[in-house]
Formats: structure tokens, C-alpha cells, sequence
């Protein structure tokens, strides 16, 4: 798909290309309802005049993209995806590429943001994170032939590489570890519902548990936030059949949970066990330090950022499975009350 020019906008506004400059520059020449079309026209598709003198020369932007759909508020506390940029980072910067990260409201925003850089030449590809099914985001990139890495899955990315890792084989550890202490009755607080990750988790979670013979196993959703985490560890445990173990989908809600089981009046681990996804120093500095799913997230982001700047490259790039997360027990895990 080739970038927009002006006689694109030309062609779509029936206009001649001078009146699409006159309106583009903000020169007389135009109606004013004319000169918004024209410029309505030049956003749907894309098209940026100060991208001219790059598309003219060939240069490359020396630059890749990630865009979010999450709030700033869970950025600023989130280790994993700091973790995942300095993994970026050290590997950008010794090929000195910069990146543009964005975020946004929704997939379909990102959409919007995607298109907009692809048109003014702003980024030469774009890291994928947050994987749903029948992800809106990938036909549009593969449409524009931006280059692309997927960060997690597996799912249907078409041509765009992946990388990933075993989600579901790390939910299972953790579940039989909590088994082994003598747990019956586990819970999970979750991740947002609509990404893949969440699913495949959740699809393991209910699994390996139906196979041990559970009492109970009961997922909450939440959105990888202290509130959210904090407010579905209360409706556990204050359901009639409380459960013995939570394990949550991040360490920022793990933290909080802890937080709310000492409010509410019950020792971890004597009466209430915690695991946390995602290793970080936030696991280790509370009390009791938190057992934990770990991982180098930061290799994981080098690993990602390696296949983007071969696939900007036009070198052949195939899916990677990363190292999995690994168990780390420490003190909120024993085994249960009575």
C-alpha cells in the first residue's frame, strides 16, 4: 500500500492539487468549507506535508512505536512494561533507534495512531502488545505493510512474527505448587478479560484444577490495578467459601491484595497464601515477600525489539517461544489454615 500524496486527497475531495495546498498550508485561495474537507480527507487516510521531505529522500525515521490502550495511572506503577522497555531500549539504542511510545483509549485508537505515523513517516515499525481475538489492529498493519513484532499470543497474527511465552504451563505450576501445600480452595484475580493472555490463563487455571479436584477455583476479573486488585480480593474473602490461595495477574495487584487481607484481619501465609505474576522488586519489598511467577521481562523486550529491527531490515524473522515464567517461592505461600 503506497503512502497518500496529494492527489489522493485531490482525487477523493474532487478538488485540483492547488487547492489542496492552498488548504493544507492555510492559504487564501479556498471556501472554508472546502478547506475542512480537504483537511478531514488528509487525516482519514493519513497524510502529513511535514512527512514530504523524508518520503522525497527515502530516509528511514530511526524510530519504532508502541501504543498502549491502557491508563496512564497503571503505566506509571507498572513494573512489567518498564521492565519491557528497558529490554527495548538496550536494544535500540546500540542501533540508534529511538522509540515513540503513545497511549490510548482503545484497540481502534490504535488503529488511528498506526495510520498516522505510517503516513507521516514517524516510525519504521511498531511493537504489538495486549493480543485479543479477531484483533482489529493486525489486518490494518499487515494492509499497510508496516513492520511488526506481536508481544505475547500465540494467536492469529497472519504474517507478523510473535513472541510469546508459556503462560498457561507457568498458571499450572503455580497451581500444583499450591496443591502440594495441601490447598483445596484457590482463586485467581485476573487481568482484563478481553486479552488473549487472560483467556489462556484462565482456560489452564480452570483446567489443572478441575483435574486435581478443587473444592472451588473461582476467577475475579479486574485491570492489573492496586484498586481493582484490592477490591476483587475483598469480594473473595468475604464469599462463604474463602479461599485458601489467590494467585493474581500481576505483582501491583498481588501487593494490593496483601494489603487487604492484613486490613481485613488475616495473616499471610498462615491463613490466606498470595502469588504473584510477574516477578519484581515490588514482590520482594513487601512483608511477607511475595512467591512469584518469574521472568526476565527486560530479555523478553530485547528479544522482541531484535525481531522488529530484523523485520525493518527486510531479514526473515520467525515466531519465538520465550523462557517461560518460573515459580519463585518465598514467604506468602505455606500451606493452608487447620
Amino acid at each position: 500500500m503506497k503512502r497518500p500524496t496529494i492527489a489522493d486527497i485531490a482525487l477523493r475531495a474532487g478538488v485540483s492539487k492547488g487547492a489542496v495546498s492552498y488548504a493544507l498550508n492555510g492559504q487564501p485561495g479556498v471556501s472554508e468549507a472546502t478547506r475542512e474537507r480537504i483537511i478531514a480527507i488528509a487525516r482519514e487516510i493519513g497524510f502529513n506535508p511535514n512527512s514530504a521531505a523524508r518520503a522525497l529522500s527515502g530516509a528511514k525515521a530511526a524510530a519504532v512505536g508502541l501504543t498502549l490502550s491502557r491508563p496512564a495511572r497503571i503505566l506509571s506503577v507498572e513494573p512489567f512494561f518498564m521492565g519491557l522497555i528497558s529490554g527495548f531500549e538496550a536494544e535500540l539504542a546500540s542501533r540508534s533507534y529511538a522509540l515513540t511510545l503513545q497511549l490510548v483509549d482503545s484497540p481502534e485508537q490504535e488503529v488511528e495512531v498506526y495510520r498516522r505515523w505510517w503516513g507521516e513517516r514517524r516510525v519504521d515499525g511498531v511493537f504489538v502488545s495486549d493480543l485479543r481475538d479477531g484483533d482489529v489492529r493486525i489486518p490494518v498493519l499487515q494492509e499497510l505493510q508496516l513492520p511488526a513484532v506481536v508481544i505475547g499470543g500465540p494467536g492469529e497474527t497472519g504474517s507478523i512474527t510473535q513472541v510469546w511465552s508459556d503462560d498457561a504451563g507457568a498458571v499450572a505450576e503455580a497451581v500444583r505448587y499450591l496443591s502440594a501445600l495441601g490447598h483445596r480452595r484457590i482463586a485467581r484475580v485476573s487481568g482484563m478479560a478481553e486479552l488473549l493472555h487472560t483467556r489462556a490463563r484462565g482456560q489452564a487455571f480452570d483446567e489443572v484444577c478441575r483435574t486435581l479436584g478443587f473444592e472451588s477455583a473461582v476467577t475475579v476479573a479486574a485491570d492489573y490495578t492496586g484498586e481493582e486488585g484490592g477490591r476483587a480480593t475483598r469480594q473473595l474473602l468475604m464469599s462463604a467459601s474463602r479461599p485458601t490461595a489467590v494467585i493474581y495477574d500481576n505483582d501491583v495487584m498481588a501487593v494490593a491484595g496483601l494489603s487487604v487481607a492484613q486490613e481485613m484481619g488475616l495473616r499471610v501465609p498462615a491463613d490466606l497464601s498470595i502469588v504473584a505474576w510477574d516477578d519484581s522488586p515490588l514482590c520482594r519489598l513487601v512483608h511477607p515477600p511475595l512467591t512469584a511467577l518469574s521472568r526476565d521481562i527486560a530479555d523478553y523486550g530485547a528479544q522482541a525489539a531484535r525481531q522488529l529491527l530484523d523485520a525493518i531490515a527486510e531479514k526473515p524473522v520467525d515466531d519465538i517461544e520465550a523462557a517461560p515464567a518460573r515459580l519463585t517461592p518465598r514467604g506468602s505461600t505455606a500451606p493452608p489454615p487447620g
